[in-house]
């Protein structure tokens, strides 16, 4: 019976050999790039927060990515400690420059989905589904360009599942006390 460990490097040496194409090579770089710190999402998020219509989903997604962050890259990443794919096997070619940081989970993936998770929960469906489109790229790229074993992203995209629902919750449970404040100081002073 293979271990996770052998699934892992056969589904990437398969990537590898079957799906690399030097011609999409380049696409790929873009995506990931997108990924780079969370960069990309972090300035959606904050153009979300100029409209007051889009504040809360703005709110929502820096708080999901600050959480991914904390739990992917401060703990996790540390905690595990599992070495790159390309460390580990020599028959793994990455495609850009080696990252230094430990392997799991991965953190384009963790912030790519905390995000449009909450883009997907929180805007309509022409934004949201486009963003978790985008955000399934900026994983497989990864696995694309050999940085990262599949079960990377996957602990990526569940840490990033996490936070993104606890991110809604909170913001949500922030909006509903303050307005119940505002609604409270609004109808005192109607008394007075």
């Amino acid at each position: 019976m293979m271990t996770l460990q052998q699934i892992d490097m056969n589904i990437l040496l398969w990537i590898q050999e079957h799906l690399r194409i030097d011609a999409l090579t380049p696409f790929w770089k873009v995506i990931t790039f997108l990924g780079n710190g969370g960069w990309f999402w972090l300035v959606v998020a904050a153009v979300l927060l100029i409209s007051k219509k889009t504040r809360r989903t703005g709110s929502a997604a820096l708080l999901s990515i600050a959480i991914g962050f904390l739990i992917t890259n401060v703990l996790l990443k540390n905690m595990v400690a599992r070495p790159r794919p390309f460390d580990a096997y020599t028959e793994i070619i990455p495609l850009i420059t080696r990252p230094t940081d430990f392997s799991f989970p991965s953190g384009h993936t963790c912030a790519s989905f905390a995000c449009a998770l909450v883009f997907f929960r929180m805007l309509p469906k022409k934004y949201g589904v486009p963003a978790v489109i985008l955000a399934g790229m900026v994983a497989f790229s990864r696995l694309y360009l050999g940085v990262h074993y599949p079960g990377d992203v996957l602990g990526g995209f569940l840490v990033a599942v996490f936070t993104s629902t606890l991110a809604y919750h909170l913001v949500q449970a922030y909006c509903k006390k303050a307005k119940e404040q505002s609604e409270g100081l609004s109808h005192k002073w109607k008394r007075e």
